[in-house]
């Protein structure tokens, strides 16, 4: 049997409670949404918020892991406990809080209307970029979990500078909105 045990390097499982806590927390906005939309908007805000902080946690994680994984030797126990890290910061924490940062977003700024001000434009433009930049983290992860990365250390180091530039600019634009 394959229990998902942190200490197991083989044990590929992904913890059921965070993907069940990203799901009740998206039920729990949408009925908020329909139930009572006068008060929802703070409360969607919140949630928005609180993922953010998830994802951008990964983002600022899930580099530096490619960096200390890239001095581990392929197919030792560090180069695979390593893998079983990556893949379920990933699966656990960056892919729900992007997929629920995405959702209350894109609702706060409908609601907002703030998809007309050229603040929010740069912000979008921001948002999109750290997008891309998960995209680039996953197929890594999945190049990593292959002994397939070509990518140095000093690569990964920079990219680690990425998602912190970005969301430097993303909160400037949101606290300070220039234009």
């Amino acid at each position: 049997m394959n229990k998902a045990n942190p200490l197991n390097p083989e044990s590929k499982k992904v913890p059921v409670l965070p993907r069940a806590i990203a799901a009740a927390i998206v039920v729990c906005g949408i009925l908020l949404v329909f139930v009572y939309p006068a008060e929802s908007y703070l409360w969607v805000k919140a949630i928005h918020v609180i993922a953010v902080i998830s994802w951008m946690a990964g983002m600022l994680y899930l580099p530096r892991l490619f960096v200390y994984h890239c001095a581990a030797a392929p197919g030792s126990v560090q180069s695979e406990t390593f893998k079983v890290m990556e893949n379920r910061l990933l699966t656990a924490i960056i892919n729900p809080a992007m997929g629920i940062t995405w959702l209350a977003g894109l609702w706060l700024a409908w609601q907002s209307a703030a998809y007309m001000d050229g603040w929010f434009h740069v912000k979008f433009l921001a948002v999109l970029a750290l997008s891309a930049a998960h995209g680039h983290f996953t197929k890594s992860v999945r190049l990593f979990e292959e002994d397939r990365n070509e990518k140095s250390v000093r690569y990964w180091r920079l990219m680690n500078e990425v998602p912190a530039v970005l969301m430097v600019l993303i909160v400037a634009m949101v606290i300070i909105k220039p234009f």
